[in-house]
């Protein structure tokens, strides 16, 4: 089990329950579990979508779509059953968040899913985990076996009558695509993992035809402290129009790795130097990656901004899924490149020609590139094929993998000249394929 670790900087919220043994549910109750939802059913939907708006919350998946909002946009009545689905599917390298709410902390979960069903009037969830998370699967299941042994999920829960919701647990084949919403749904009915065209839109024709809400599970594990401390009182926790805490995890080159809760605009300076310690070993620090390996690289003096949703944006970035990504001065850019743009090859689903033809031929170029057969053509040519994926796919994993791409060009242009001339980063703990191998599979392009 990963050993948990703190921060006198810290605000817990989500990671409150941590380590106090929540996952068992006597001790949840215990601590406050279950009183969110049961005030849910007494004050009714209006209530919850206003307390959630209020919150400021932004979905935690990446998107940072406010949470009240989206609730709110699911039709009151409808023809077909309405569905909440919990979006586990935590595949975005550098990101750890949801591992450990369901780790320590899975009943969170069960009661945000039933209080975001009592919002849209809904009578069943569904708790979707990353097919690598088996073991996570286990302790989720059991979670929601007690939960049904205590009245608190199926007929009637908490002894109210008409008021049902049932939860079921669903697991991946590990694949990275079906962390997007309409390829989740088509996962979760059987079918194979590739985005849905938009329109419609989940909140009106979702899972299984229904109307459908889908969120991030730390987005959902919020909702159970929002409703007991207020949504003011949470909103004053974060910036401006970023609402309360989030879950980050710092990995690679600092001194503590780990996850930790950290208000919204929280300092990326301060969050590297104090809260992870600073760089590992004394070195220099290079490049940050600040929220998961599909948003764009910052410069180590681009580091003096703060963790939300806007103000990554303004910073020319994203804060994406929170997985902050810290990068020392022997990483070479060339390489952390061909091994970011490799994932994606090897994770696009095939469905649209330009992420699948997109990052095949990033990956190849890059490959030679690696391998000591590139040109300087190729830097140019590396940035008009990422410029030409943008904004052209059904779901945005061709963005995921052009944004971080652009961000290596532009921003460390000079490394990709100099590794030309010969001129090697080598880091003694990353390497991708030896030289041969990478240069055979780049053969002929």
């Amino acid at each position: 089990m990963p050993q948990l670790v703190s921060h006198p900087d810290e605000v817990k919220v989500v990671s409150r329950r941590f380590g106090q043994g929540a996952a068992e549910i006597d001790k949840y109750i215990e601590l406050d579990g279950y009183k969110a939802v049961q005030m849910g059913i007494e004050q009714g939907p209006e209530w919850i979508v206003n307390t959630m708006k209020a919150s400021g919350l932004r979905g935690r998946g990446g998107a940072g779509f406010p949470t009240g909002m989206k609730w709110s946009f699911v039709p009151k009545t409808s023809d077909k059953p309405k569905y909440v689905l919990v979006n586990g599917d935590e595949s975005e390298p550098g990101t750890c968040k949801d591992h450990v709410i369901f780790l320590h902390d899975p009943h969170a979960v069960i009661e945000g899913t039933m209080i975001a069903g009592l919002a849209i009037g809904a009578k069943m969830g569904f708790i979707y985990l990353r097919g690598e998370y088996r073991y996570l699967l286990k302790i989720v299941e059991k979670a929601v076996a007690d939960a049904y042994a205590k009245g608190f999920l199926g007929k009637n829960i908490f002894g109210k009558q008409g008021v049902d919701f049932d939860i079921i647990t669903q697991t991946g084949a590990g694949a990275y695509e079906v962390g997007e919403e309409s390829a989740l749904m088509e996962s979760l009915e059987g079918k194979r993992g590739v985005p849905r065209i938009k329109p419609p839109f989940p909140a009106v024709v979702g899972l299984y035809g229904g109307p459908t809400v889908i969120n991030n599970a730390e987005t959902i594990a919020n909702a159970p402290h929002i409703l007991l401390m207020g949504g003011e009182a949470y909103a004053k926790l974060g910036s401006e129009r970023n609402g309360g805490t989030r879950l980050f995890g710092i990995s690679g080159h600092v001194e503590r790795p780990g996850v930790y809760e950290l208000p919204m605009g929280y300092s990326l300076r301060k969050a590297i130097y104090e809260v992870a310690g600073g760089i590992k070993d004394g070195k220099k620090l290079k490049a940050v990656v600040p929220g998961g390996s599909s948003c764009p690289v910052l410069k180590a003096d681009e580091i003096d901004c703060g963790l939300d949703f806007d103000q990554m944006a303004k910073a020319g970035t994203m804060l994406g899924s929170g997985g902050i990504v810290v990068l020392d001065e022997s990483v070479s850019m060339v390489e952390f490149a061909l091994r970011t743009i490799a994932f994606y090859q090897h994770e696009s689903c095939g469905w649209c020609i330009p992420c699948r033809e997109g990052t095949d031929w990033l990956k190849k170029t890059l490959t030679r590139f690696h391998a000591g057969g590139g040109n300087k053509k190729d830097i140019d040519n590396i940035q008009y094929l990422a410029e030409n994926m943008m904004g052209r796919t059904f779901c945005p994993l061709g963005d995921a993998a052009a944004m971080p791409t652009l961000g290596f060009i532009k921003k460390f242009r000079s490394e990709f000249e100099e590794y030309l001339e010969g001129v090697r980063v080598e880091h003694p703990l990353i390497h991708i394929k030896p030289v041969g191998e990478l240069a055979m599979a780049g053969a002929g392009h």
